[in-house]
């Protein structure tokens, strides 16, 4: 009695939906009297979800237990970066993050996945993440250094463009409630992404949260469901690894760039001698000047030797390895989702998904497929 009784107010909170895929669906209604009745009777053949035969029994025409989705899945995002250290050779690495300016850093990825799951619960699916991946990260920066007047100006700016593959596993989770003839899905996934440039698999956690409402067709078991909603990613933030120099820097160009660098650096430095040997006594003892050019000295030596570094690493580009360490974040952690779901049946599922407003641009297509288990 307890368990009915608790079965019951579980499903007055929870119509379930997995973000339009697939749903426990209340037959209400004279016309739908019989195939009510009819479920009531009817042994349930499945051992999923737990309380699977209950709530059949009170009239919900439960969707196949189990399912197997393979999904495309294409993003473009901007990135922010900082904290960032760079190294060649395994040599020192150089803290470059007041030297450097990073603008309109972005990373493109595209994947295929296929997506096992159950419905543990009436309300709650789970399921796992296996897929590969193509990526495809785009950083353009420069190197800044200030003057005598600490006016700073870029003296070298390097655009790089790195592709990997990727693997990716990890699991999720859909817990689902009615609202108002409609229905809301709060899907959450962890996953981990392994590339071969990386010292450790990255970390991503995504909330998205969707509000939706599936219409029926005359056709028993036919439907098509359309939702809105949002998508928040979050990537691990610490990012160490180890690439060919070759595959980032067009090699063709950057010793020249290192060249024109170095001199501007130079004839920086020497502006800046000039400035405070100008100076009085009292003027170099002035807090405001010591600053200056304490700030001034500090940022062309990191740039000088960060350059006169990487020149000798081109001089051997062949063998020359980087090593680096960052920070990285979504530029924008939030972006908005429409989508469809049309469901032939109760076995054959297409899904489309698009994402966009912010710093992020999304598209999702899959195809499912569902059986009892």
């Amino acid at each position: 009695m307890k368990c009915n009784t608790l079965i019951s107010a579980l499903l007055l909170l929870f119509s379930i939906q997995i973000f339009g895929q697939v749903y426990t669906d209340k037959i209400v209604g004279e016309k739908n009297q019989v195939l009510k009745d009819s479920l009531k009777i009817e042994s349930y053949p499945y051992a999923l979800p737990i309380w699977g035969e209950k709530v059949a029994q009170k009239g919900y025409n439960l969707p196949y237990s189990a399912g197997l989705s393979v999904n495309y899945f294409w993003q473009d995002s901007e990135i922010t970066i900082k904290d960032l250290e760079v190294g060649f050779n395994n040599g020192p690495l150089y803290n470059l993050d007041e030297i450097v300016r990073f603008d309109k850093s972005s990373v493109e990825a595209s994947s295929v996945t296929i997506r096992p799951d159950i419905w543990l619960l009436p309300f709650l699916n789970i399921y796992g993440i296996f897929g590969k991946a193509s990526t495809s990260t785009k950083i353009n920066a420069g190197i800044w250094v200030p003057d005598a007047d600490n006016n700073w100006s870029q003296v070298a700016s390097f655009s790089t463009k790195a592709d990997f593959n990727a693997t990716t596993f990890g699991f999720g989770m859909t817990p689902t409630i009615g609202i108002g003839g409609g229905w809301l899905a709060l899907d959450m996934n962890m996953a981990w992404t392994d590339i071969s440039s990386l010292d450790k698999p990255a970390f991503s956690y995504i909330f998205g949260p969707r509000l939706g409402k599936t219409f029926k067709f005359h056709k028993q078991d036919q439907n098509i469901a359309f939702w809105v909603g949002a998508f928040r990613v979050h990537i691990s933030g610490d990012t160490n690894g180890n690439i060919d120099m070759s595959d980032i820097f067009d090699l063709s160009t950057a010793q020249q760039k290192v060249d024109d660098g170095l001199a501007k650096v130079s004839d920086n430095q020497t502006k800046v001698n000039t400035w405070w040997d100008g100076l009085t006594p009292a003027q170099q003892a002035n807090p405001i000047n010591v600053a200056k050019h304490n700030t001034a000295n500090r940022a062309l030596e990191k740039a000088g030797t960060f350059l006169t570094t990487l020149d000798g690493a081109l001089s051997t580009a062949g063998d020359s390895s980087v090593q680096y360490s960052l920070q990285k974040a979504p530029k924008d952690m939030w972006n908005f989702l429409i989508g469809t779901q049309f469901q032939y049946n109760k076995h054959v599922m297409f899904r489309a998904e698009v994402g966009f407003l912010g710093s992020r641009t999304q598209v999702l297509g899959g195809l499912q497929y569902r059986f009892g288990l």
